[in-house]
């Protein structure tokens, strides 16, 4: 079986970004910059299931430039056997990037797509749905738990009331969850491996893809100073409060 992660690099979760003087942005140049946290599970898990014999290759894949080959070692230093490097220069959105990674599924017919549920940058949680319905595979969203069976992908996700378990015709795109593994920690020498394994590079022209941004940025601030908290005396004055204060009554 042959498992095919997907990598971002994003902002590190510790930092506290800001915006641009203009309000047109997130200020990037000195942020530190990192392998999206549900990403980095969703390689750890891929590499549990090539540890464990039921899966032979584990490729990691990134779109960016430059310095998302960091990411991709990072990947690879977690235990991924290569990655490819879709080089793409601005601003790729969901779509975007479904229909890249689309591209490359055709190009390695994977077993399995493995992604994070979400990215922290922007939050969206769209690319797993929608590289599904592009390649027509069977989707599990909010893995918290893969296993395979008789030939299928028993995927338990996370859901608003508990739990839920669904069982998938594999080829299949599995969106991981915080709860699907704790990745490993990242040792100097599994650095120093990883750099010694290769990296493909794919130009975003080879694939035919159009990455036009179809959302226009206005601006961005930074979020309302939380207020201070007030102690009530009792329920009636709380909902005054919530009434004539807060107006959320």
């Amino acid at each position: 079986m042959k498992i095919l992660v997907a990598v971002k690099r994003v902002v590190d979760a510790k930092v506290k970004v800001r915006p641009l003087p203009d309000h047109s942005g997130v200020d990037l140049k000195l942020a530190k910059m990192t392998i999206n946290p549900f990403d980095e599970i969703a390689v750890e898990e891929a590499v549990r299931l090539k540890e464990s014999g039921a899966a032979d290759e584990v490729v990691a894949v990134s779109i960016g430039f430059g310095k998302t080959q960091d990411t991709l070692r990072q990947a690879m230093a977690i235990g991924a056997d290569r990655s490819i490097l879709v080089e793409a220069e601005g601003v790729i959105e969901p779509l975007a990037a479904a229909k890249i990674l689309a591209k490359v599924v055709e190009r390695e017919a994977p077993d399995l797509v493995l992604l994070g549920k979400q990215a922290i940058d922007d939050d969206a949680n769209q690319t797993g749905q929608m590289l599904s319905a592009l390649c027509d595979m069977p989707l599990g969203t909010f893995a918290s738990e893969i296993a395979l069976e008789g030939g299928r992908l028993i995927v338990t996700r996370e859901t608003d009331g508990g739990t839920q378990t669904v069982s998938l015709a594999m080829p299949a795109v599995v969106t991981a969850d915080l709860r699907l593994a704790e990745p490993r920690y990242v040792t100097l020498p599994s650095m120093a491996k990883a750099r010694k394994k290769p990296i493909e590079t794919v130009k975003l022209e080879e694939l035919g893809v159009n990455v036009t941004p179809r959302l226009r940025l206005l601006e961005v601030e930074k979020p309302e100073q939380r207020r201070g908290r007030v102690m009530v005396s009792s329920v009636d004055e709380l909902l005054e409060k919530l009434k004539n204060e807060a107006h959320v009554l």
